[in-house]
């Protein structure tokens, strides 16, 4: 799972991860939140109603979901799971409090930590996008403060500094994963060795 603030840049690494390795997924979040400039329903998320969502959570459709700034938050759960039987890596691009969820659920899984190089950087691409008002922007710096105070609870740190550098090391990390022996069947290991 990638997460950090709002600004950090997940979605730009992530789709640099996707084109450096293959048998990677991105999990498609479901939100309320209205979308932003060229965000297409079913590709970049599941825009849904209110009402929508909370039927997703009250039919245990979602890994994880949260309330985040105002907006419903969440992962649904079939399309990961379905993933992960055919032998694919599932990235979630998630909020803090969503990768801590999944992580108690899924204690296998791995949390990277996404961050720009200073405070004042995060604010400068906060206010870049050009998606949020000056009110909105205090409180993603604010919110900022509160997630990075649980980055111990993470397995990966990356600043977010120069993008080519840190899609490498994203890739890194996914390979030096794929290789702990928790993902082998050692059975058939050893039978083939």
């Amino acid at each position: 799972m990638v997460s950090g603030p709002s600004g950090s840049g997940k979605g730009t690494v992530c789709q640099g991860l996707f084109k450096e390795l293959a048998n990677l997924q991105l999990s498609i979040s479901a939100t309320t939140r209205k979308p932003r400039g060229q965000e297409q329903d079913g590709v970049d998320y599941y825009f849904l109603n209110r009402e929508q969502f909370e039927a997703m959570i009250a039919g245990n459709q979602l890994l994880e979901w949260a309330d985040v700034y105002g907006n419903y938050y969440g992962t649904p759960q079939k399309p990961v799971l379905e993933a992960l039987s055919r032998g694919v890596d599932v990235v979630l691009e998630i909020d803090v409090q969503g990768a801590l969820h999944v992580k108690s659920r899924y204690p296998d899984s791995v949390l990277v930590f996404l961050l720009p190089p200073s405070r004042a950087e995060l604010a400068r691409r906060l206010k870049n996008r050009g998606t949020d008002s000056s009110v909105d922007i205090e409180q993603r710096m604010q919110w900022a403060e509160k997630e990075i105070k649980e980055i111990p609870r993470y397995d990966y740190l990356l600043i977010n500094d120069d993008l080519a550098e840190t899609v490498q090391r994203l890739c890194a990390i996914v390979i030096a994963e794929r290789c702990r022996p928790r993902l082998f069947d050692i059975d058939l290991l050893l039978h083939n060795y």
